[in-house]
């Protein structure tokens, strides 16, 4: 019998949730993404030293011996996710997605002027921008940032999807693809209600995405969904259909060595004879409905919070290594 892996890679787009270079190679996805977390991660990890090493010399090459160490590190930062990308794209046979740095959330100008400079790095190093999401966090400012970057031909990935209002909002305005956080959603409702878990069935991470799936096919919506965050193979198993999955390497490895029959969660067929009713989304009612929604309001606010310390984290990292690289 197959296994699980191999019968959700017939019905969707399996990607790896990692910056773990040698756990990509492992699994075959056709995409990955990475996320400052998965960064910082990767970057204190022995296998990746050359990575960041490299790195650093190339930031202190560009700009000159008398540069400050700080701004060779800032310089480096910028660069140090484009590299994991660009080791990543030698791998996977689609797309990379590289994060804009998330205390730009709010910012749109900023989170503009950062997403074309990621794809002019890439482009510049031979990778074409088709093979590149840049990745913003779903605030009303970074959906913004991200329909500007789209009508230039610069593709997106929506991230900390949590609302109903996130995903509408990049449904409208032509956005690529989008990422709902399954598990945290979960972690939200288990430590609301007091629930130690769910049947997948009724995970609110899955209901989520599935309303999402439904509203999208519904009414014609081009936008890619991607379920991501997840925190059980059920969750996993519940979303079978979905146009894509993004999935870390322990999950990952799980669904390689389980076998068993897996049926077909989400349709098309479905999601159209759904009763869903059509949303006129704008700023007004996007701010409105995030207001009144208090998990989408706290997990937005908190995935924002978590990436900024992780890249904090990696810039202290980066200053030590250039500290000792320099000694």
């Amino acid at each position: 019998m197959a296994t699980l892996l191999d019968q959700l890679k017939e019905m969707t787009v399996v990607v790896a949730d990692t910056g773990d270079i040698q756990a990509i190679e492992k699994f075959t996805p056709r995409d990955a993404t990475t996320n400052p977390s998965l960064i910082t991660a990767a970057a204190q990890m022995p296998q990746y030293q050359g990575i960041v090493d490299d790195t650093l010399k190339a930031a202190r090459e560009t700009l000159g011996a008398d540069a400050p160490a700080s701004e060779v590190v800032s310089l480096a930062f910028d660069r140090l996710a484009v590299s994991f990308g660009l080791k990543i794209l030698d791998i996977v046979p689609g797309r990379v997605s590289t994060e804009v740095d998330a205390r730009l959330s709010f910012d749109t100008e900023a989170t503009i002027a950062k997403g074309r400079d990621l794809i002019a790095q890439y482009e510049a190093a031979g990778v074409s921008r088709e093979r590149i999401l840049i990745k913003i966090a779903a605030t009303w400012e970074g959906v913004m940032a991200a329909k500007v970057l789209e009508e230039e031909g610069i593709h997106t990935n929506l991230t900390l999807v949590f609302g109903l209002h996130q995903a509408v909002a990049c449904g409208e305005n032509g956005i690529q693809l989008i990422s709902p956080f399954v598990g945290r959603i979960l972690d939200w409702y288990k430590k609301d209600t007091g629930r130690d878990s769910y049947e997948p069935a009724e995970d609110p991470g899955v209901v989520s995405v599935t309303q999402i799936y439904n509203y999208f096919k519904k009414f014609g919506l081009e936008t890619e969904v991607m379920g991501a965050s997840f925190r059980n193979v059920g969750e996993i198993t519940e979303l079978a259909g979905v146009d894509l999955l993004t999935i870390s390497p322990a999950l990952l490895d799980e669904l390689h060595s389980t076998e068993g029959d897996l049926p077909r969660k989400l349709n098309v067929e479905d999601a159209k004879a759904s009763d869903v009713e059509r949303i006129n989304m704008t700023e007004e009612t996007f701010k409105a409905m995030h207001a009144e929604d208090r998990m989408a309001t706290e997990k937005l606010q908190e995935g924002i919070d978590g990436f900024a310390k992780a890249l904090e984290t990696l810039e202290e990292l980066l200053a030590n290594r250039l500290a000792e690289l320099e000694s």
